[in-house]
């Protein structure tokens, strides 16, 4: 049995990562997203597994220390990190495994897993990334201000990526994503 690929999807926050991949993933075959872990408290809409693994600060620490973690990272002043044992047992059975993680951590997967392929998803702007995360009526002010700054600095970071995206329309971006995902999964590059 072929082992599946390890696709990472990545960008700054509210840039629509998770839009975009609500949108590919039905359209690609033995494709599934690999939920993170978070300490995030959970929002009204979430369920634990479904969106995220959502894990106290004490349990999410006990797991670093036992290597549990392909990658983790501090995101404001929460904890996120991908569970080692839910990639690897979707890549063994076959399936391509997405990654959507902070771009911090995909640089983190890239030193653990070279072998894996990294998309970077980029807003059109960055007064149209402020606007989205004002929008979405989630983060404090303080907070949305925290998650801008880190945003310039992940911006610069796109180079480092394989496929870079932008997110200028959400039909559009879908579409080259998987244009983009279809092309590495059967071995090209566009």
């Amino acid at each position: 049995m072929r082992k599946g690929k390890l696709l990472v999807i990545s960008g700054p926050s509210g840039v629509g990562k998770g839009t975009l991949i609500s949108k590919v993933l039905p359209r690609l075959e033995k494709t599934c997203l690999a939920r993170s872990a978070t300490t995030r408290p959970r929002r009204q809409h979430e369920k634990d597994g479904r969106e995220y693994f959502f894990l106290s600060r004490e349990e999410f620490e006990e797991r670093v220390r036992r290597g549990d973690f392909i990658e983790h990272v501090r995101y404001g002043s929460n904890l996120y990190g991908t569970l080692r044992s839910e990639v690897e047992r979707n890549l063994e059975s076959g399936r391509n495994v997405i990654l959507e993680i902070e771009v911090e951590g995909a640089m983190a997967v890239r030193r653990q897993m070279p072998e894996a392929v990294l998309f970077f998803i980029a807003p059109p702007s960055f007064d149209e990334l402020r606007k989205r995360l004002i929008g979405r009526d989630t983060e404090i002010s303080a907070e949305i201000e925290t998650r801008l700054a880190r945003a310039g600095e992940e911006l610069a970071l796109q180079e480092k990526f394989d496929y870079i995206v932008i997110n200028d329309d959400i039909d559009r971006a879908a579409d080259e994503l998987e244009q983009k995902i279809r092309a590495c999964l059967e071995g090209g590059k566009t």
